[in-house]
């Protein structure tokens, strides 16, 4: 087999490396092999919160939403339960931009939200009995 040395490509792999590691602290943004370990690790954590983002943006957003109902006297899982009822396809990123900048219309949504909430049923057991035979 030929001998290959390697020599081009070695040095643009390591100079992508050491470039994608420029700043960082001591070692790691100027010797290749902590350099490598440490794009390594920013990657896995760059991956998992592309995906934590999205969980702690949704957080976010209920918890606007929540307080904004709970001022209208609803609770947040009632209003989401009322908006269901009454039709109104809304995602909780728009609900939440509504609650922070259009107070008219969230209370219109709120309005909606509790006239399509069903009656208070009767307690189980108590509304019908049951003869024992």
């Amino acid at each position: 087999m030929p001998r290959v040395k390697r020599g081009s490509k070695r040095r643009e792999k390591r100079k992508k490396i050491l470039s994608l590691a420029k700043g960082y602290f001591l070692t790691k943004g100027k010797l290749y092999r902590s350099a490598q370990q440490a794009i390594d690790r920013a990657g896995n954590f760059a991956y998992v919160g592309r995906r934590r983002k999205k969980r702690d943006f949704r957080r976010l957003w209920i918890i606007r939403i929540n307080a904004a109902a709970r001022a209208h006297d609803i609770s947040y899982s009632q209003f989401i339960a009322g908006l269901k009822r009454a039709g109104v396809d809304l995602d909780r990123k728009t609900l939440a931009d509504i609650a922070a900048r259009d107070e008219a219309a969230f209370a219109a949504l709120v309005a909606s939200a509790k006239a399509a909430a069903p009656a208070k049923a009767a307690a189980p057991g108590k509304a019908e009995a049951s003869p024992s035979a």
